[in-house]
């Protein structure tokens, strides 16, 4: 492939990343997370959501997601979710493996939004002993469609949740690219978020994110489920490193604002200079577009990486290593089609 823009996930590791992973390599520390590099990782990422929380790093977004969803849920219960949410779609029944049963039940909305009348609608549901009812809500920021959540979004479906004492998880693989589109990440806890999971992979680190679990009586024997889960890191710091020199240097936040530029760059040359139309805002990293199978193909057979998503539009994702030349290369190409 010429350049790929399939996925945030075939970029390499951000600069500040490695360089913080090389630093941590030196001499001896602590194993299982009590080094001094994780606890610094772990001090920054609470300054940054200005939140007491317990932190743990992990291996992906998958275990870290499936692990929270268990924390809120009974293995006879279900959690709420978009539809095309990456713990719908994406994660092989991992939220109901790791929750031993737990269920999913997905909602609907526009360009990966929960729509606030579908939520309310299954919460008015009456329980009854054959199905899971709800017990938890699941929302991702940005979402899989690459729209951002305002904060008063976030509160219409966040605040009839907690009422019926149901708890909310936040997919946050690409938290860094919706705080770069202006989403205060100090409202992540004010707004009743019990436990979320703080994107490193996407960003720019190595296969590492953070569970943050501001309702600390989630992290009762949270080690012990981590290590029974194949999640606990013996050299931990390797996991946490890259994510600290990313808050460190601040690239975690100007990777991701890079990457929404690309975005936005790519979607505005679609929308004035091609014959394809765009699917849903470009708000994030990721530009979704209308192109019929064979145009498709043919890009791909041009050396472009890029796949067709769940709603049948072609996806576009960019990096913190996403290029302008690169994005304008593509923009040509898609001229040509």
């Amino acid at each position: 492939m010429r350049y790929d823009f399939g996925s945030d996930n075939t970029a390499g590791m951000a600069p500040a990343a490695l360089e913080a992973l090389i630093s941590a390599n030196a001499g001896h520390a602590r194993a299982y997370g009590a080094d001094d590099v994780t606890a610094r990782a772990a001090d920054l990422i609470r300054a940054r959501l200005d939140a007491d929380a317990e932190v743990r790093f992990v291996f992906s977004g998958t275990a870290a997601n499936a692990i929270a969803l268990s924390m809120l849920a009974w293995p006879h219960e279900a959690v709420l979710a978009h539809h095309a949410a990456h713990v719908c779609t994406d994660e092989t029944g991992a939220p109901g493996f790791f929750g031993s049963g737990v269920g999913l039940l997905g909602l609907p909305g526009l360009s990966g939004k929960i729509e606030p009348a579908g939520l309310h609608a299954v919460l008015a549901e009456p329980e009854v002993g054959h199905r899971q009812p709800p017990a938890a809500l699941s929302l991702t920021q940005s979402t899989e469609y690459g729209t951002v959540y305002t904060e008063e979004e976030l509160r219409h479906l966040i605040e009839p949740v907690k009422l019926r004492g149901h708890g909310v998880h936040m997919d946050g693989a690409r938290l860094a690219n919706a705080a770069a589109a202006g989403f205060d990440l100090t409202q992540i806890a004010r707004l009743g978020v019990d436990v979320l999971v703080f994107g490193g992979a996407k960003a720019g680190a190595n296969c590492a994110e953070a569970i943050v679990m501001f309702d600390k009586s989630l992290a009762r024997r949270i080690d012990n489920r981590l290590k029974q889960a194949g999640q606990t890191a013996s050299k931990t710091r390797f996991l946490s490193a890259p994510i600290l020199g990313l808050l460190e240097s601040g690239d975690w936040e100007a990777g991701a604002a890079h990457a929404n530029l690309m975005a936005q760059r790519l979607a505005a040359g679609i929308a004035g200079g091609s014959p394809f139309v765009l699917a849903h805002p470009v708000e994030a990293n990721a530009v979704f577009v209308r192109m019929p199978p064979e145009a498709h193909q043919r890009l791909n057979e041009a050396g472009w990486a890029c796949y067709r998503f769940d709603d049948g539009s072609v996806r576009f994702v960019c990096s913190w290593a996403t290029r302008v030349e690169a994005v304008d290369e593509l923009l040509q190409a898609i001229a040509t089609l």
